[in-house]
């Protein structure tokens, strides 16, 4: 969860994959679809789609690991709240195909409820430990990526001594730096030698 350029009164939760947000792509993020969402076969679903790819429910099924009926239920759960939708077909059209219809998810600070203050909780959280097995998985397959990218996984632990802010000041700089190096922002002419690549931010209040 970061705060995006809505500013102190906006949190911004960008939907894995996708990284360039515009405001027609962005969703109220109230309790009901933030719950929606707040799965992990689901998650895995709009981290792939978020990508700019589609696929079907037996595509999706072998990314997260479940039956094609078993997707095809998280897909329509998806599409009743308008994360997803229809993309034109393939072929002779037999099978449904999706693709992810949004940028990411924001949530008004001042006039969000308790309800949806849980509910963003419980989505962060599932975010979260995804977040963190695909670290741990980077970390064990290191020895068998391509010798350049060995030395740039990186983690960092620093305490600031800052007001709110400062913080949010601090938070914005860094979405600032990244948005031109964003898988979406370099699509057309990505350079020699470019990888997909992940860089997860966090900054919290410490006790």
């Amino acid at each position: 969860m970061v705060r995006g350029s809505g500013g102190a009164d906006t949190w911004v939760l960008p939907v894995l994959g996708v990284s360039a947000m515009t405001e027609q792509q962005m969703v109220r993020a109230d309790a009901r679809v933030m719950r929606a969402l707040a799965h992990p076969a689901r998650l895995a679903i709009m981290d792939y789609l978020g990508r700019g790819a589609t696929a079907t429910a037996t595509d999706c099924a072998e990314i997260v690991g479940l039956s094609p009926s078993a997707t095809s239920y998280h897909l329509r759960a998806l599409e009743r709240f308008g994360l997803v939708e229809e993309a034109p077909t393939r072929g002779d059209g037999r099978e449904r195909v999706w693709h992810s219809r949004i940028g990411g998810l924001e949530l008004d600070m001042p006039n969000a409820d308790a309800d949806e203050m849980q509910a963003a909780r419980e989505l962060a959280i599932i975010m979260i430990e995804r977040q963190d097995a695909q670290f741990r998985h980077a970390l064990t397959r290191m020895a068998e990526d391509p010798e350049p990218w060995r030395d740039t996984v990186l983690f960092n632990d620093v305490t600031l001594l800052v007001t709110a802010e400062e913080m949010v000041t601090i938070g914005e700089a860094i979405s600032e730096l990244l948005l031109p190096y964003t898988r979406r922002s370099r699509s057309d002419s990505p350079p020699p030698g470019a990888f997909v690549a992940k860089m997860v931010v966090r900054g919290f209040p410490d006790e």
